[in-house]
């Protein structure tokens, strides 16, 4: 993308840097994503949206979408490959060949509403991943947590008004996107933090709030955004989050997968910007899937 943009390759090395420095990569199976194919983007996106981003995307250089997001012409089958990463994962946790997934991919999805490109996002992955699980024989209920620096507006977007969907945002407020629904009857549950908030105030609303809507939902499967900008030292937030934090959040949703899914998880990487930063909480999150 254009010098400076934060939402960078660079963001992806520092994960698998820091999990091979770390000794985590070769304890991990790894797979390749496929791409998303068009009938999976169509359970969140619809047609005339695709066919627009398709047709926007730049032979060469680059395209603006608005302030934040930018195309180049690379962009479409990176975002159609985070997408099928999802898809891949929930396939292989589902069918039992593994126990657990993250997804570490670029670019973040869980700001791409319905029909509009957003917030460094194009498509959907999270919200593709679960509406995909839930067309899946055993699994009737999807619970997705979202524990970036942003809320989750794209997620909530597609998925918000479903009955068979749960959906915790935990993000600072205010900050980008500026917007967020309704908590609703213990099935849609935003939890906006002040800035400056660190790890007790979010470990507070998440057990207060959260956990027990959680576990009363009782879900088939849970998926994480895994967003990595609420860590004290990244620069796109205010939060003071740290890696202990993520290790804690990881082990308590890891525990209740356990209880009510069959451990299923499958998480993706949404933000971080921090390189540093990143590849630590990162690994932090990792290492507790892998334990």
């Amino acid at each position: 993308m254009s010098a400076g943009h934060p939402e960078r390759p660079a963001r992806i090395a520092a994960v698998l840097d820091e999990l091979a420095a770390q000794g985590l990569s070769q304890k991990l199976e790894h797979f390749k994503a496929p791409e998303a194919t068009r009938d999976q983007l169509l359970l969140a996106h619809p047609s005339g949206y695709i066919d627009d981003l398709m047709a926007k995307s730049p032979a060469e250089g680059s395209v603006q979408l608005d302030a934040d997001t930018a195309m180049n012409e690379y962009s479409i089958r990176a975002a159609l490959l985070a997408a099928g990463s999802g898809i891949k994962a929930v396939d292989l946790v589902i069918d039992d060949s593994i126990d657990n997934a993250f997804c570490c991919v670029r670019p973040p999805g869980h700001h791409a509403e319905r029909a509009e490109a957003m917030g460094f996002c194009f498509f959907a992955s999270v919200a593709i991943a679960a509406l995909y699980a839930l067309q899946k024989e055993g699994i009737e209920k999807v619970a997705i947590i979202d524990f970036d620096v942003h809320h989750g507006n794209g997620t909530e977007d597609i998925l918000g008004d479903r009955a068979d969907v749960f959906f915790c945002s935990t993000f600072q407020h205010p900050l980008y996107p500026g917007k967020f629904g309704a908590n609703d009857g213990g099935r849609k549950i935003n939890l906006p933090l002040p800035g400056g908030a660190d790890g007790s105030v979010f470990k507070r609303e998440m057990e207060q709030h959260c956990f027990p809507a959680l576990r009363a939902f009782s879900p088939d499967l849970i998926i994480l955004s895994a967003g990595f900008d609420a860590h004290r030292d990244d620069m796109l937030g205010g939060l003071n989050f740290l890696e202990a934090d993520y290790d804690w959040v990881t082990r308590e949703l890891k525990s209740m997968a356990a209880e009510c899914c069959q451990g299923r998880v499958v998480s993706m990487l949404e933000g971080g910007y921090d390189l540093p930063a990143l590849g630590r909480s990162a690994a932090a999150h990792v290492k507790v899937l892998l334990d």
